[in-house]
């Protein structure tokens, strides 16, 4: 099939990468000539596991492409997947902006019948509002060709993006049509008849909400543990043995039942605020989406209040953060946790260096006065504190001693649990993690 990708970030991107691999031809449409430069070169713009091999497979064998011109993109595609941005507004709302003008572009330089497909996160009535959309600009151009609007939602892990395209625990889209819903069948059927996995067929409504209700969910676990957390510190019991002895129970599981800084990255965020924001719209008191958000922002908080009653005051002290990406194995810093904690930090008077293998570049540009290393030595030598984070591999590979031997106290507050705490207690460590022993637990 001839498929156009509108959008090549971490979803448009992967995708197209995916389409290619399952035989069809792919077009990557972007009005960023800098990336449609880089990947005409043959390089990923973005760091993904994976990414770089499935790209010089695909793009070798002639299935994928990429431009900034919508008639070479869109004008004779079968299918258009609309992979832009749908950033929150400030009421938590998402801005469909882009989105509408993917539609508004489809509806203008179609030159046939066409299925338009969000893949980008929108909210419960998009698609019909895409079509009314689509109905007044083909009237005002005096066209008719088939334009339907589908549902086909991502759920990839930036880190785990390639892997979780290629084999996905389930496809999921929704259609109004028996002629739409056969067009996605013929996109997935190598990926199904490859792989087996469950396919979900149902409305456009239906499916957009799936993928609203699954982050939402996914992020009330994460929230959920991290409350645990605060209560296991408090009367001295270990979250992850908590967490280990829910997980036993066939009804909860273990997954993303892990303490720590708090969820971050460009889906839970915006997509727990959505899905408040149309609860709010449509009557429906939604009041426990409006805990989580509030529950995820004091994990952070949090981890200043341990700096503090480590440090007393934390103006002129300098403190490393470890890590920058909101998880290991991406370069993705929207809404990282260290990323508030660095402007936190520094608002109280710390000098503030993080460390991070991958993202040194883009913390530099965003945080100009921050300094940054991309080896861990020099970011510890003389700090009085670090954080851990993000876990990622080098970081969870630090030994005690490396903190003896590079900080100028001996204070490690671990916001990913990467350590042991007897281990780092027993090395005569200020260490504090979330939700289990800690030296002010081991003092009382």
């Amino acid at each position: 099939m001839r498929i156009a990708v509108v959008g090549v970030g971490h979803v448009g991107l992967v995708s197209a990468a995916a389409f290619g691999r399952w035989g069809h031809d792919v077009v990557g449409l972007d009005d960023d000539a800098a990336k449609v430069a880089t990947l005409r070169e043959g390089r990923a713009w973005f760091y993904e596991p994976g990414l770089q091999e499935l790209l010089d497979e695909v793009i070798a064998a002639g299935r994928l492409t990429f431009t900034s011109d919508p008639v070479e993109a869109i004008a004779g595609a079968e299918v258009v997947f609309a992979c832009v941005g749908t950033p929150a507004l400030p009421d938590g709302s998402p801005n469909l902006a882009y989105l509408e003008a993917v539609a508004h572009t489809v509806a203008e330089v179609a030159t046939g019948d066409v299925l338009l497909v969000e893949k980008s996160t929108v909210p419960a009535s998009t698609g019909r509002r895409l079509e009314q959309v689509i109905v007044r600009e083909q009237a005002r151009l005096g066209k008719s060709h088939r334009i339907e609007v589908a549902s086909n939602p991502e759920f990839l892990r930036e880190g785990t993006a390639v892997e979780d395209t290629l084999h996905p625990d389930r496809v999921v889209y929704g259609t109004s049509s028996d002629w739409a819903r056969d067009v996605l069948r013929r996109v997935y059927a190598p990926l199904v008849a490859q792989d087996g996995c469950p396919v979900v067929e149902t409305d456009v409504a239906t499916s957009e909400v799936i993928k609203h209700a699954s982050n939402a969910f996914l992020a009330t676990r994460i929230s959920f543990i991290n409350a645990v957390a605060r209560i296991c510190e408090q009367v001295g019991a270990d979250v992850d043995v908590v967490a280990d002895g829910m997980g036993h129970d066939a009804r909860i599981g273990r997954s993303f039942l892990s303490a720590g800084l708090g969820y971050g990255g460009s889906c839970f965020p915006k997509d727990v605020d959505a899905f408040a924001h149309l609860a709010r719209q449509v009557g429906v008191p939604f009041r426990l989406l409006d805990e989580v958000r509030a529950i995820n922002v004091g994990q952070r908080r949090l981890i200043v209040d341990k700096l503090r009653q480590e440090l007393w005051h934390l103006d002129g002290k300098t403190v490393v953060l470890l890590g920058a990406a909101f998880k290991p194995g991406t370069d993705d810093l929207r809404e990282a946790p260290a990323m508030y904690l660095a402007e936190e930090l520094a608002a109280a008077g710390a000098d503030v260096r993080i460390y991070d293998p991958v993202t040194s570049a883009q913390v530099a540009a965003r945080l100009p006065d921050v300094q940054t290393h991309d080896t861990v030595g020099p970011a510890l030598a003389g700090a009085h504190a670090a954080v851990v984070c993000t876990e990622w591999d080098e970081v969870r590979a630090l030994t005690p001693q490396d903190f003896l031997n590079g900080l100028a106290y001996p204070i490690v507050i671990d916001g990913r649990n990467a350590y042991d705490p007897g281990v780092m207690l027993a090395a005569g460590l200020r260490y504090h993690s979330i939700g289990r022993r800690s030296a002010e637990r081991q003092e009382a």
